[in-house]
């Protein structure tokens, strides 16, 4: 969200079990708006192999974000 606040475009990375935390953060930090993608929860005990691949399916998911070719997901 800082990034943001510099004009940066932005947009975070949170499990799905932390949807709810994340929007409200973002809400009394003064961002209601802030862009998150979802992974999916645990990440600490995920396999490299699936962790990895959560990684990559996130950050395909930022670019689509942030360069608009798909709006982030309904809070």
């Amino acid at each position: 969200m800082a990034g943001e606040g510099r004009g940066v475009p932005s947009v975070g990375i949170m499990t799905e079990r932390f949807t709810s935390a994340a929007a409200l953060m973002a809400e009394v930090l003064g961002d209601p708006d802030h862009r998150f993608v979802t992974v999916a929860h645990p990440i600490s005990s995920a396999s490299p192999g699936a962790l990895a691949e959560s990684a990559r399916s996130a950050a395909a998911a930022c670019a689509d974000v942030l360069t608009a070719k798909t709006a982030p997901p309904d809070r």
